[in-house]
């Protein structure tokens, strides 16, 4: 569980600075130019030295540590994708901060002090700046991981409500009415999920419950997996993906009724990458596909046949993934801002690590070469992409077509923004009711997938 903090919560302001927007607003405004004029302060020295020596070696810094930084991700591949020029830029404004920082050091203790002030206003900027390319925290509780309001102990629900089930044809929310006292909003909470048959060491998984699912008497709600980016944490979704304020807002327009979502770790660390596959480097598909339901099936009471997948960058990907290798599990899927294949960053790479240098043994289970050679009548998909993501909308395109062609109900949605967490945000929320409709709860002719 995270740790709170008592003396920012205790107080309206604390309450309305902790919900300050982090991404766009006067909170990052202010600390852009705080930075700037931290930055100001740095450069700003009288002699010649300082501006023939100390300057030209601060750029030089931050030249070489954005250059070693792009370097480090293309050589050794941390995560599937490079750092884009904008994240470069500020890792080189951060490096160069603190090269004349340190210069600034040998002047007298008032700018010392300043000095590091100033340093840490520049530090902020650069870290408000990235975050806001990737939407990763949308507001100052999220940076600090303050636990939030609507946190729970899953062990304190009842796992045997009495089930209100809609007849056999009808959508839940044909039958379904909100009881008294029901929650306004659903809850979140922690969960171990084990891998019992995938031997699979995940992390904490988080759990989203609506208001329906809170109430004395349950409708069979539906489970959606939703997968996060790499690198990260289920925990994303939570914060820059804001799962709880979305889902939230859709089932206060259909009476508390929502999926039940479920946020497993499928990675095992924060740079970890077995991507979604039973490889060398982990069995996440049997995790996914095998351990996740049978787990969800044991501890919440949810409809077991009535399953979606989806997820963000490396989380679309595997959604696709588990959507074409396991289509009995997932025959619906949400693929936001995915790759057109799994990939540890290099083709070559992923083939050699994964496979043993079997290229044969990779096309097996890449879902490209799977959908031309297969058809699925029954399974049904959104590819989701920014508009303003050049990278990820080709490949977004190439796997509609191939999805098409291979029987998927498959529809393409564009949506403003980039490669960010706002954009995986806004189109969870615009596909919520498709999902709803394709797991049973809502009319599928009244809610068709985004356009």
């Amino acid at each position: 569980m995270r740790e709170a903090v008592p003396w920012l919560e205790d107080s309206l302001f604390g309450s309305t600075l902790l919900d300050a927007p982090l991404v766009a607003g006067p909170l990052p405004t202010a600390i852009t130019a705080t930075g700037a004029v931290g930055a100001v302060y740095l450069l700003a020295r009288r002699r010649v030295r300082w501006w023939t020596r100390a300057v030209p070696i601060g750029l030089l810094v931050g030249v070489s540590v954005a250059g070693l930084a792009a370097v480090v991700v293309a050589v050794f591949r941390p995560f599937p994708d490079p750092l884009p020029v904008r994240i470069l830029l500020w890792i080189g404004v951060a490096a160069a901060g603190c090269s004349l920082a340190w210069a600034n050091m040998r002047a007298g203790r008032r700018r010392q002090v300043l000095a590091v002030l100033a340093l840490l206003a520049v530090l902020a900027t650069s870290g408000v700046k990235a975050n806001a390319f990737y939407g990763y925290r949308p507001t100052l509780a999220a940076a600090l991981g303050v636990p939030a309001a609507n946190e729970i102990d899953l062990r304190s629900l009842s796992r045997t409500e009495q089930l209100v089930v809609a007849p056999v044809g009808l959508p839940t929310a044909a039958t379904w009415h909100r009881p008294p006292h029901m929650p306004a909003t659903g809850k979140i909470a922690e969960a171990e999920i084990p891998g019992r048959t995938s031997g699979f060491t995940a992390r904490s998984a988080w759990i989203y419950l609506p208001p329906a699912y809170l109430s004395s008497s349950r409708p069979r709600l539906p489970v959606l997996v939703l997968i996060p980016g790499q690198p990260g944490g289920p925990e994303d979704w939570l914060l820059g993906g804001r799962l709880a304020e979305v889902a939230d807002r859709f089932a206060a327009a259909h009476d508390g009724l929502a999926p039940v979502v479920i946020v497993p770790d499928v990675t095992g660390s924060s740079i970890g990458n077995p991507m979604c596959l039973d490889s060398p480097l982990g069995r996440a598909e049997t995790y996914l596909a095998t351990d996740v339901p049978e787990w969800a099936a044991a501890n919440l009471q949810v409809d077991p046949e009535r399953r979606a997948i989806g997820g963000f960058s490396f989380g679309g990907t595997c959604a696709l993934q588990l959507a074409v290798r396991r289509p009995d599990v997932y025959p619906t899927f949400l693929d936001i801002s995915g790759q057109a294949e799994p990939t540890l960053g290099d083709h070559a790479q992923t083939v050699q690590t994964a496979f043993g240098g079997d290229e044969a043994a990779f096309r097996r289970v890449n879902p490209l070469d799977e959908l031309r050679g297969a058809t699925f009548p029954r399974s049904a998909g959104v590819f989701a992409v920014g508009r303003d993501d050049p990278d990820f909308r080709p490949q977004a395109e190439e796997m509609t077509g191939a999805a098409r062609a291979a029987g998927m109900g498959a529809s393409l949605h564009e949506v403003p923004g980039g490669h960010s967490w706002s954009t995986a945000s806004e189109t969870l929320g615009l596909a919520l009711p498709w999902i709803s409709a394709r797991t049973g709860l809502l009319d599928p002719a009244l809610n068709p997938p985004p356009a």
